[in-house]
């Protein structure tokens, strides 16, 4: 028997659309989006990076990584400075660093709920099975001095 791949792919998309449900629903209680989180992350991950670098390592355009930037400076959530040449550096404010913290702690207590109903070896598989698929992806983004 073969494997029905685009049924595959399609419980990959909902699985998917599940976590980003629970966990924009969720994070409101922190006063930030998933988006909004996500970008504290790799802002956290990545001091002092461009926003070229955010936006691939968040997967957004420049453009739309430029506005969600400019809405976090707005609300105090980061800090944009100029670095070498054109290039603008984020860094996270203490507000932000707290906002990210507080999403964290929701982000684990949702991910222990959508993960709940794999044991611990079926969640290594699942680990080890999406490494496999994404091997041949490029590495995570780091800042560019």
């Amino acid at each position: 028997m073969t494997t029905d791949l685009e049924a595959l792919g399609q419980a990959v998309k909902r699985a998917q659309y599940r976590n980003h449900r629970a966990m924009d629903g969720a994070l409101r209680d922190a006063g930030v989006s998933l988006v909004q989180w996500d970008a504290l992350r790799a802002i956290d991950r990545m001091p002092h990076a461009s926003g070229h670098d955010l936006a691939v390592a968040t997967f957004q355009s420049d453009q739309a990584f430029g506005t969600l930037a400019n809405r976090l400076v707005d609300r105090g959530l980061i800090a944009r400075t100029a670095g070498r040449g054109r290039r603008i550096e984020h860094s996270l404010t203490d507000e932000g660093r707290a906002t990210l913290a507080h999403g964290q702690r929701i982000a684990a207590t949702v991910l222990d709920d959508l993960f709940a109903p794999l044991g611990e070896h079926d969640r290594a598989t699942l680990a080890t099975v999406l490494g496999t698929l994404l091997r041949d992806e490029a590495p995570p983004v780091t800042p560019t001095a």
